[in-house]
């Protein structure tokens, strides 16, 4: 028979457990039986195939047949060199295929290393004790213990369930809340009401539920082959950096055509003009561009994640530097989260925090205490903080013997209140606790001096502006009431479960008084939201707490400063739209008395208006808002599986100082890619005058295509990935957000590189290669053989020059506005490293006979390097006086 038509004790019985779950040696048992309880990937691209794929993309098959073409020539016309050409171009094929295959590979690995930070844990029951375990251990049997919030781990049957509903999305595709019920069903296993899947999630209430299916076992894993992992596809960074480099490409052998058809029609001979335009292709060609790109994104994300934000996805990294609002939650993220009882209103009086423990033995302190569903366990306090400083403030845990729960209505954003129901002896009370606005409606007397009296409307205000003064302090407010409920004729062992109870366990009930409890200001915070307003960051507090408490917390941490715009929660749902995106124009705004679905309609408004929008959350109907928003954050601490799920970013400590310190490191990330696409694209003027030179001249080819790529894919690889891991500068925040259309290579930063920095190279290459010749006794239009040692050190000179203004251009690349000498000459350690390997390559190159044999060097002597050398300084300092009038300009 099918588990959903077996009644509650058949199904324990044929699962072979109890309602206290499996003892710690049964589990281990049936681990071993049945395996880990996760979902395998169905179809996952072989590593052989990933790799040959790097043979095939736009850039390859251009080099392919570049290779072709060497080959050929060489077959029709030996003895030209065309052999050592088209080997060396396949030599470029497989080393850029190597270098991708590699840093995509390692970029992947990052971000499953990444991942294992936030693991998937689940509440079951082991030998009758809650214990949380890693969602993979959970076995057929066990007992699991699931409330609000919770991604459901495994398919598992409903024994025991309060007001308990789940969504079904991920399998079924309905959106729509489903309630789960404990009783038998009839009909089909994925309709059953008194089942609940893996994958889905629970959105209110809680329940019990025996496992009976794990891993590929599951709903879920039989339709693994539908949601088996399908590869990312490219970030708009990548999609733009391919683009540009296909467009480059493009352009490159348009330009080599070109000037093939010049060199005939002045002269040169057919092979010389193949090896010009083949020259002028690689020349071009930003062969480490692509691969480098995404190692620097994932460098970022590795950063990140030691600074306590968890990036989920590569475009996460890239949007975080355009964000220009943050809407953020008030409790755990701008406060500590440590909720403390300070002040309690009863019997119409204040009561200071040193006196409080004079009442837990009183009706208020035995609310907070059964209302409650905070525990005491392993000899610590466990459960929502607000609810362990109530347990706190009220005595620890109830007596074993002194109350048991009958009934419970659960704590929901909408209502903002919590009932129990409990049996105190032979009586039943219910016990609520929640926002005042929701409870005093409910109230028709007021306990006073040990009886109840009727609540008239004196008293109402009273309450009120008791309230009003508890959160003027800045303390979040808590109302508590009770109502003796002996007509429902509570039996010592009964147990009551009808949702019919509610309106008649909610009415007429006694007020007891009010408790305000402090949460303390992040003592980081006030710096973070100074930092957002001088990057153009505009912050948005959006909090369940009142007004009054909102401001007050909102005035300590620098938040506001004069009078801000306040919406209350009971306001917002009657604005229409214009209203509210006139009210979102302030420069102030809090949004108070919230509750998550109403985050939706803010970050939608928002974005309406061309804002990029971050928002915070942590609940399971945060999760629309937290997908709707340019940049989801979740937080890692009290935030739900499903909130972690439709985030983009996990905050591991739920700290918005932390949120601050990813857009930091966004912005870095964004500016250090432009730094290293700014060196790599400088050294290509140095690369292509020598052929301009050479076929315009009538001059020995000044760099050969090898040495080309001994620049390209050997000595500028580590400079250039050391410039981005540049670390955050102080200017970075200190600029507004840059402009959602604006594209990474630009005209500002491709005439810096092709204009200013690499002409300056140029000369310096060309320079070199004409002073070797000239002390050789060169005469102009003099024809020098490949491998006549004059000209081989000449190119070797020009070579030389090249790296020797790539290590000064290192330094001119760190910041395109800001001197070095301010950022910090040796605060980028990496940047030494990579230049004492340029060098040490460029020796080998230079001075080792194997070096000499495979690019076509020959050693230069010192007065050489010493010539050359001042080149270095004079790029550097011209990069300097440059910025220097470029600050001085935006000052004036």
């Amino acid at each position: 028979m099918k588990i959903n038509r077996l009644a509650r004790e058949e199904v324990l019985r044929s699962l072979v457990t109890s309602e206290k779950g499996l003892s710690g040696e049964e589990a281990k048992r049936r681990f071993l039986e049945f395996g880990p309880n996760e979902i395998r990937e169905t179809r996952k691209t072989p590593l052989v195939l990933r790799f040959l794929r790097q043979f095939t993309h736009f850039l390859a098959v251009l080099l392919w047949i570049g290779a072709g073409l060497a080959f050929l020539s060489e077959y029709l016309n030996p003895g030209e060199g065309m052999l050592a050409l088209g080997l060396a171009i396949l030599g470029v094929i497989v080393i850029n295929a190597l270098f991708t295959f590699v840093q995509e590979y390692r970029a992947e690995k990052s971000f499953e290393a990444l991942k294992q930070l936030l693991p998937f844990h689940v509440k079951v029951l082991r030998e009758g004790k809650e214990k949380e375990i890693y969602a993979r251990e959970v076995v057929p049997g066990d007992i699991l213990t699931l409330s609000g919030g919770d991604r459901v781990p495994a398919d598992a049957r409903i024994i025991e369930t309060v007001y308990c509903m789940v969504n079904n999305a991920p399998l079924t595709g309905e959106s729509e809340p489903v309630p789960l019920t404990a009783g038998a069903c009839g009909g089909e296993l994925i309709e059953s009401r008194n089942i609940a899947f893996a994958g889905t999630s629970i959105v209110s209430g809680s329940a019990k539920a025996a496992v009976f299916s794990t891993g590929m076992r599951t709903e879920f894993g039989r339709i693994a082959h539908l949601t088996s992992a399908v590869e990312a596809g490219l970030s708009p960074l990548q999609k733009e950096i391919v683009k540009v480099t296909r467009v480059i490409a493009f352009l490159s052998t348009l330009m080599g055509i070109g000037f093939f058809l010049i060199g005939h029609f002045i002269g040169r001979s057919f092979w010389e003009n193949f090896i010009f335009a083949v020259g002028i292709i690689v020349a071009n060609v930003p062969e480490g561009l692509l691969p480098t790109v995404t190692l620097s994104l994932a460098m970022g994300s590795q950063r990140m994640a030691k600074k306590m934000a968890l990036i989920k996805t590569l475009t996460s990294v890239e949007t975080l530097g355009s964000v220009t609002v943050i809407c953020t939650d008030k409790t755990g993220t701008l406060t500590q989260n440590r909720m403390e009882v300070k002040r309690v209103w009863f019997d119409r009086k204040f009561i200071a925090e040193h006196s409080i423990g004079d009442l837990r033995s009183g009706d208020i302190m035995t609310a907070a205490r059964l209302c409650n569903n905070a525990r005491f366990s392993d000899g610590q306090f466990k459960g929502d903080p607000t609810e362990v400083a109530l347990l706190k403030a009220a005595g620890g845990t109830a007596e074993a013997g002194e109350a048991e729960r009958i009934f419970e209505i659960p704590f929901d954003s909408e209502r903002k209140r919590m009932t129990t129901l409990n049996r105190i002896g032979d009586t039943a009370i219910a016990f609520t606790k929640g926002a005042l606005e929701s409870v005093l409606p409910l109230c028709t007397r007021l306990r006073l001096g040990g009886e109840s009296v009727p609540l008239d409307e004196e008293l109402k205000k009273e309450i009120v502006s008791a309230s009003h003064s508890l959160m003027d302090s800045g303390l979040r407010v808590l109302a508590f009431a009770y109502k003796v409920s002996n007509e429902l004729g509570v039996m010592r062992n009964e147990k009551i479960n009808n949702a019919a109870l509610d309106s008649s366990l909610e009415a007429n009930l006694v007020f007891l008084g009010l408790v305000g409890l402090e949460d303390p200001p992040r003592p980081e915070a006030a710096e973070a939201i100074g930092k957002c307003r001088g990057a153009g960051i505009r912050v948005i507090m959006m909090t369940g707490d009142g007004s009054r408490t909102a401001l007050s917390i909102a005035r300590e941490i620098g938040l506001v400063s004069g009078s801000p715009v306040i919406i209350e929660g009971s306001d917002f749902v009657k604005m229409r739209d214009s209203e509210l995106r006139e009210r979102l124009s302030a420069k102030e705004v809090l949004f108070t008395r919230m509750t998550p679905k109403h985050k939706m309609r803010i970050v939608t408004i928002l974005k309406g208006e061309g804002e990029r929008v971050a928002v915070t959350g942590d609940g399971v109907n945060d999760a629309p808002a937290l997908k709707k928003a340019d940049i989801g954050i979740a937080m890692g601490i009290t935030g739900t599986d499903v909130a972690k799920e439709a985030a983009d970013i996990i905050l591991l400590d739920d700290n918005f100082a932390t949120i601050v310190n990813a857009v930091e490191e966004g912005r870095t990330v964004y500016e250090n890619i432009r730094r290293f696409i700014s060196y790599i694209f400088s050294s290509n003027i140095p690369e292509i005058v020598p052929y301009l030179a050479y076929v315009l001249f009538r001059i020995p080819l000044p760099l050969t295509i090898m040495q080309i790529l001994a620049v390209d894919l050997g000595t500028d690889m580590l400079p250039a990935l050391a410039l981005g891991a540049e670390k955050p500068t102080p200017a970075v925040m200190k600029q507004p957000p840059r402009p959602p259309g604006e594209r990474l290579l630009n005209a500002k930063l491709l005439g810096r590189a092709y204009l200013f920095l690499g002409p300056i190279e140029a000369v310096a290459c060309m320079s070199g290669f004409f002073l070797v010749l000239k002390l050789g006794g060169w005469q102009w239009g003099e024809f020098l053989p490949a491998g006549n040692p004059l000209y081989m050190q000449a190119t070797t000179a020009c070579l030389t020059a090249i790296i020797i203004t790539q290590a000064a251009n290192v330094f001119a690349c760190r910041s395109d506005r800001e001197s070095v000498f301010s950022i910090g000459l040796f605060s980028n350690r990496l940047i030494f490293l990579g230049i004492a390997t340029e060098v040490l390559l460029q020796f080998f190159i230079v001075y080792h006979p194997w070096g000499n044999m495979i690019f076509s060097t020959s050693p230069i002597s010192l007065h050489i390097w010493l010539v050359l050398i001042p080149f270095a300084f004079l790029l550097f300092f011209a990069e300097e006086g440059r910025k220097f009038a470029v600050r001085n300009l935006r000052r004036g």
